[in-house]
């Protein structure tokens, strides 16, 4: 397991899903891990889903590293801002970010009609806004206010959760083109930072088996399915990696990453990779 004890890292979006996995995987590691997100209180996210900030910097700490939960709607630049400000004043680097937040996946039904698949000219406008507003752009911001940071220790990583929509069109062209936004982000990124050995990358799980993907189940094959924690493994591992700026840049798929590491997940089983005719 890699040893995280001196790192902190923060895991935008981890009240539950992807995002509580990566900061579990890493507290797991040891890590300090800053936990932000909108919920605070159970019930009152922008789902119906469990789960709070508090919740999982105390399943952090519970883990062997030392979860902060840090409220922040990732929407509004004035709180992304003030968070990170608070972050730079605890600690004295930000050694890694992993950018898991995003919007545009509330109310996916509108007026009881689902409208996720609706082709693009009937899609409501404010479901590309959030995509770019709660995800491209947080992305951007929070990478913006940590990178400086890691600039000055000359090291650091910073990971965007993605996925194969960025390649492949998934039914909805908002997303899509959102998320492809996010690979070129990591790329153009990168070669900014390459000079201060800080390395940018993305990160494509595969079928997750988050709070939503759970309920649902019915509806999936989830035998090749990966736990949320599965993902923070890997990108545990990712940070320690001696070739890391070798990777950096560039798009990967976490169970891929699993098996050059010689990772499992949870249960002790080694998911699959997907390839892109497969996702």
């Amino acid at each position: 397991m890699p040893d995280l004890r001196n790192k902190v890292a923060v895991v935008t979006g981890a009240s539950r899903g992807v995002g509580k996995g990566v900061a579990l995987g890493l507290g797991e590691a040891g890590a300090t891990v800053y936990v932000t997100g909108r919920t605070t209180e159970e019930g009152q996210g922008a789902t119906d889903l469990p789960g709070t900030i508090f919740q999982t910097a105390a399943e952090v700490t519970s883990q062997g590293g030392q979860g902060i939960a840090l409220p922040c709607d990732h929407r509004q630049d004035e709180q992304v801002t003030t968070a990170f400000e608070k972050i730079l004043s605890e600690q004295p680097a930000i050694d890694i970010l992993v950018n898991n937040v995003w919007g545009g996946y509330e109310r996916m039904a509108v007026d009881g009609k689902f409208t996720w698949p609706d082709p693009f000219w009937k899609q409501p406008l404010w479901r590309w806004d959030a995509m770019f507003g709660g995800g491209v752009g947080a992305n951007y911001v929070a990478s913006q206010l940590a990178a400086p940071s890691m600039i000055e220790q000359r090291r650091g990583v910073i990971v965007n959760i993605s996925f194969w929509a960025a390649q492949k069109y998934m039914g909805n062209v908002a997303y899509g083109v959102a998320k492809a936004a996010v690979d070129k982000q990591a790329e153009y990124m990168a070669h900014e930072l390459r000079d201060y050995n800080v390395a940018v990358v993305s990160l494509y799980p595969g079928l997750v088996a988050t709070e939503g993907v759970l309920r649902e189940a019915e509806w999936f094959d989830m035998s090749n399915s990966e736990s949320p924690r599965f993902i923070g493994r890997v990108v545990a591992a990712l940070t320690t990696d001696p070739n890391l700026m070798e990777k950096s840049g560039k798009v990967f798929v976490a169970a891929q990453l699993a098996l050059d590491y010689g990772l499992t997940d949870v249960d002790g089983k080694q998911p699959r990779p997907l390839t892109l005719a497969e996702a």
